[in-house]
């Protein structure tokens, strides 16, 4: 298909907004891309092939749909705006490999899903253009949910990409971060100008690449315990880890009993926490569930 001929113009998207009347619901986070070199670049990083099926977010009007119709074996997409039936059932038409799921990506049975569409023994992905909004909990729930996928490659907030990529010792590095590399081996791709959006965010943006990991990074006996942990010695991020620890503690352990604990991992209480690495915390929570499960 030639550049021309693509949704991902700013000709042709305004051709289709206003065929269809369509005005964009600020709530809904609606920022379609008109760049198809970008959304080139977004199959690129995501490895998408006809020997992979593919799982979209929010097509909007179709544009990185129609891509990835062309260049995947089987593509089923969320969308919670019925708004947009019409417009899909007619920029989609030529492509019989694309079903479109008018369901909150939230709320939808997604194995059950994948289980009716996707027949074949190959690797799922998920390529989306995410709403900004919704970031963190639609990529949580991915991850948590353990689903039988390859790998998710998404443009999202720049400032979130790098948050969910940071290393320790870095102004990003946080409990988001520990949580995403958890999961997956993070990377940002790519980042994005405003201007390949219509309407143009507010934010700039980037694309990310989650590689899921076959086992955790780390091993950890009661995973809701870890990521409390990690969340507590975030909590303020300016103190200590002691100090967080000991007010989140507060009532279960005393300061004295925080401190033995930390000095059993040979981790310094004076140290913050966005100097501890996943596997200091993997430790940290080892020690301190120990406990509090006697």
């Amino acid at each position: 298909m030639s550049k021309e001929k693509a949704i991902a113009t700013p000709t042709k998207t305004n051709q289709i907004l206003k065929k269809y009347g369509f005005s964009f619901k600020k709530s809904l986070g609606q920022n379609f891309i008109i760049d198809v070199n970008v959304l080139t670049n977004i199959l690129k990083q995501a490895g998408v092939t006809k020997d992979s099926d593919v799982i979209e977010i929010g097509p909007g009007i179709g544009a990185l749909t129609e891509q990835l119709a062309i260049h995947a074996n089987q593509v089923v997409a969320f969308e919670i705006d019925q708004r947009l039936k019409p417009i899909l059932m007619d920029t989609l038409q030529a492509y019989n490999n694309v079903d479109i799921v008018f369901q909150d990506i939230l709320k939808a049975d997604i194995k059950a899903i994948m289980g009716e569409y996707f027949k074949a023994e190959l690797p799922i992905k998920i390529v989306a253009n995410l709403p900004y909004y919704v970031t963190t909990p639609i990529l949580m729930r991915l991850l948590m949910e353990r689903l039988p996928i390859d790998s998710i490659t998404v443009m999202i907030q720049k400032e979130v990409a790098d948050r969910m990529a940071a290393s320790p010792g870095t102004k990003s590095y946080g409990s988001l971060s520990i949580a995403v590399q958890y999961y997956t081996e993070a990377a940002v791709a790519l980042h994005v100008p405003k201007t390949v959006f219509n309407p143009q965010p507010n934010v700039d943006s980037a694309v990310l690449h989650l590689q899921l990991r076959d086992q955790p990074l780390v091993q950890v006996d009661d995973e809701a315990f870890f990521f409390d942990l990690v969340q507590a010695g975030f909590a303020q991020r300016r103190k200590t880890l002691r100090n967080n620890l000991s007010r989140h503690f507060a009532g279960t352990f005393d300061k004295e009993t925080i401190e033995n604990k930390l000095q059993a991992v040979d981790i310094d209480g004076t140290r913050r926490a966005e100097t501890l690495t996943i596997d200091e915390f993997a430790s940290l929570a080892r020690v301190f569930a120990k406990n509090e499960n006697e």
